[in-house]
């Protein structure tokens, strides 16, 4: 009996064939990844894989929106992402209306639409179609020298320093007045806490709004 090991010769065209195959595998991965690194791993895709038609689809769109601001009727063609508070201040002109945060956390671009107090950076403009908006241009009810009476309050409480953030004080604190929320000093500062003032004018802003709270004046 042989004490020889079994022969393992492979036989060559065995060895060529296994070769060839490996061979041909990582050619055929390397152009295949050569492709998708290029964007061009399918025919009509982009490197994301959205067809143009699809990109073509979710491109920005613009609309048409008809509302009243400081009782003057506007229509207009936006981007269907403008913001109200774009474009009061960059369409209309009403630059009264402050750009603080941009993400709903200041208040300095307080409006009321519909007699409702909102942020006019979180508000889409094409959505207020019919809508009533009212800046702290249009607050006053007569001439240009009249002033609203929670303004006169502001200023005879000197419930300001900078003045950045005032306007939206102003706008919030009448809808505070007139949503009924001036029960009490604490009830105030409970529904005006959106409106941030970096000069810390807290305490002279409550007083004012009670103030006109007082007097009935929205």
């Amino acid at each position: 009996m042989s004490s020889e090991p079994p022969d393992s010769h492979v036989p060559p065209e065995a060895d060529s064939a296994s070769t060839l195959s490996r061979r041909t595998f990582i050619s055929t991965a390397t152009a295949a990844g050569g492709a998708a690194a290029s964007g061009g791993l399918l025919p009509g895709l982009s490197p994301l894989g959205i067809e143009p038609a699809e990109a073509a689809a979710a491109a920005p769109v613009s609309g048409r929106v008809s509302l009243a601001v400081n009782g003057e009727r506007h229509t207009v063609t936006v981007d269907n992402r403008t913001s109200l508070l774009d474009l009061l201040r960059e369409q209309l002109g009403l630059t009264g209306t402050k750009k603080g945060c941009d993400a709903g956390a200041c208040g300095a671009c307080t409006v009321l639409v519909d007699d409702r107090r909102v942020n006019a950076c979180l508000t889409l403009a094409v959505r207020l179609e019919g809508a009533e908006v009212t800046t702290i241009e249009g607050l006053a009810p007569g001439a240009d020298d009249e002033l609203h009476p929670l303004q006169q309050s502001f200023i005879e409480q000197d419930a300001f320093q900078c003045g950045y953030c005032t306007p939206g004080q102003i706008m919030s604190g009448v809808g505070c007045i007139r949503e009924g929320h001036t029960g009490s000093r604490e009830e105030i500062r409970e529904w005006m806490s959106g409106n941030i003032c970096r000069c810390g004018c807290y305490v002279k802003i409550v007083n004012a709004v009670a103030q006109a709270a007082r007097k009935g004046s929205a």
